[in-house]
């Protein structure tokens, strides 16, 4: 990379002019603190870290919606949009929050709300300037005044001139940007000299200019910012440089760079709440702890709207984003119908693992509007169970791990293909299975995989989804269902074996046992609790007989005790191996 370096007095001229921000959704949020440590910093010729800057072409202005610098900062303020046309573009990706305070400190002012006054109260809120004690000795520390920060330069923020006196003397720092060169400095120099109180003394007048000198060097003679110009006009480089090079801050994500350049497209300009907002509807609005991302929503609009799944910064160009605008009502409502429907099954944030996995069910979804899956007719029942058979199967082989574009592109042309061209309405989970093994890329659980499930231990994502699919006939609607242990954890504590004198091999051999999944199962919220933690022989005797079928336990009263924990185990899991056969053969042929 090739750095360059400017003063400070030539960056601020040049801010809000060819400067500027892309639409990234991250708000100026240093105190003024901060603003006055970042001054107090450049006083002291402390280096304040690069810049990253990119230069924009005609083409990639027209692509990118571009922000004003806050000048004047309020809570309230929000950066304002601003054109590109008619003027040379370069955007500051990196180093917002230093420019920002850069430039509130020498042109603009900080709005604080005065102490002890109510924030609704207008009158409350108070603008000032930053202004630099020529007469404070930045050598000395004054341990009544000292901050966190260790800020020793007389820098402060004041709603107006604070008064001059013997012992202070303020000087506006943004008054320095209209003294840039030498005759100007002296002329200046001169004139403070003048204004100083006589009791000034003559030390602390040298004081006073050799603080000014420095505030004039900072300002105009160090190249104190130094930046990297980008000028490449691929965004996913530009996203890319500036992940490698970024390790503090807020880094920008190639969502946020994408943000910029939907919401320029967006016709009502409000792309970014409309996402944002989605986003958190599904994650807290829905009845269900889920954990999707903007990058996810970025994505399966491609997905549903039949664009390239690659999720690129080139593949939302001008004509993809205008598409998605015009389906975003039905895109947000095949994507909350998935999660309501995943979500039905017990599926969510902890045990879903691979997101970009529930993307062809989405895409179904999206092709059969007049239905919601919620179960109020056959139809909907026999294919929302197919779906979530379909996706516990996915999920449990990885199907969609690792670099899953063409699987997400085979899946979504299976069902295109299904859908529109044939116009089948079923899911048509059996043709999914087949296209993604003809491409290499297994979906359906095999005896390899049946062994890894039992192996799966409490507590993993996937042990909830093989469970679910070892419960394929449960009625999801309605009621809550718990992971449980059969044999309860309690009883298979090390602590409680060793009382009872068990053999220490014979004690690991249990405690192994205990959280495999051949003593677990799926139990109603309101079984789970009349179990609680009650022994197991007792609890089970008490059950009717086609419990022991459904939760595939063996009917031996030998093994309902934790001693023979290990062996019951092995028993179960025969029982596992079988309904795992009898499920597999389930997949509907259509």
């Amino acid at each position: 990379m090739s750095y360059a370096s400017s003063t400070i007095g030539t960056i601020i001229g040049t801010v809000n002019q060819t400067h500027l921000l892309p639409a990234i959704q991250r708000p100026f949020v240093w105190d003024a603190g901060q603003v006055i440590a970042l001054f107090d910093s450049l006083l002291k010729g402390y280096p304040i870290s690069s810049f990253m800057f990119w230069a924009l072409d005609d083409e990639t202005k027209a692509e990118v919606r571009c922000y004003k610098f806050i000048e004047h900062y309020r809570p309230d303020v929000r950066n304002e949009v601003t054109s590109g046309e008619g003027r040379k573009v370069v955007l500051v990706l990196d180093g917002q929050q230093r420019l920002t305070s850069l430039l509130i400190g020498l042109r603009g002012t900080y709005t604080e709300k005065a102490k002890g006054a109510r924030k609704a109260n207008a009158s409350s809120w108070i603008a000032k300037t930053l202004w630099l004690d020529l007469l404070k000795d930045p050598t000395e520390v004054d341990e009544e005044e000292e901050s966190d920060l260790g800020i020793t330069y007389g820098l402060a923020f004041h709603e107006r001139k604070p008064p001059n006196t013997a012992r202070r003397h303020w000087f506006k720092l943004g008054a320095m940007l209209d003294h840039e060169g030498p005759e100007r400095l002296e002329a200046l120099v001169a004139k403070v000299l003048a204004e100083l109180s006589e009791k000034t003394s003559t030390q602390e007048r040298q004081l006073a200019e050799a603080n000014l000198r420095r505030l004039h060097r900072v300002i105009w003679q160090d190249e104190a910012v130094n930046f990297y110009t980008e000028t490449d006009q691929s965004p996913d480089r530009v996203l890319d440089i500036f992940v490698r090079a970024n390790d503090g801050g807020t880094k920008l994500s190639k969502a946020d760079l994408l943000m910029s350049m939907i919401t320029s497209k967006w016709s009502s300009g409000t792309a970014r709440d409309d996402i944002f907002g989605f986003v958190d509807h599904i994650n807290k609005g829905i009845g269900a702890v889920n954990r999707i991302t903007k990058d996810f929503v970025l994505k399966a609009s491609l997905v549903l709207c039949d664009l390239d799944v690659a999720y690129n910064v080139r593949n939302f160009t001008a004509e993809a984003i205008a598409d998605i605008e015009a389906n975003w009502p039905r895109i947000k409502q095949a994507i909350e119908n998935t999660f309501r429907l995943i979500n039905r099954h017990g599926l969510v944030a902890d045990n879903l693992g691979s997101v970009n996995a529930i993307l062809p069910i989405t895409y179904y979804l999206y092709n059969t509007p007049d239905f919601d899956f919620r179960g109020s007719s056959e139809f909907e029942r026999i294919n929302g169970a197919s779906m979530h058979f379909w996706l516990l199967n996915s999920l449990l082989v990885g199907a969609f791990s690792g670099t899953s574009d063409q699987t997400i592109s085979t899946a979504r042309a299976v069902i295109r293909d299904h859908v529109r061209l044939a116009r089948e309405r079923d899911f048509p989970t059996q043709k999914l299975f087949d296209a993604m093994a003809r491409s290499g890329r297994i979906s359906q659980v095999d005896d390899r995989v049946i062994e890894e499930i039992l192996d799966l231990q409490y507590g993993k994502p996937r042990t909830f989804v093989a469970l679910s699919l070892l419960y394929h006939d449960v009625d999801w609607s309605g009621s809550t269902w718990h992971l449980d242990h059969i044999v309860p954890q309690s009883d298979a504590q090390k602590s409680v074996l060793r009382g009872r004198n068990i053999p220490d091999y014979r004690v690991e051999e249990i405690t192994d046992a205990v959280n495999r999944l051949g003593n677990l199962q799926l139990l109603r919220s309101d079984e789970n609790i009349e179990k609680s933690d009650l022994p197991f022989r007792s609890w089970i005797t008490g059950r009717r007989l086609d419990f022991h079928e459904q939760h595939m336990i063996p009917q031996r009263l030998d093994l309902c005790d934790v001693m023979a924990l290990p062996e019951f185990v092995r028993e179960r899991e025969k029982l596992i191996r079988k309904r795992l056969a009898k499920v597999l053969g389930r997949a509907k042929n259509v």
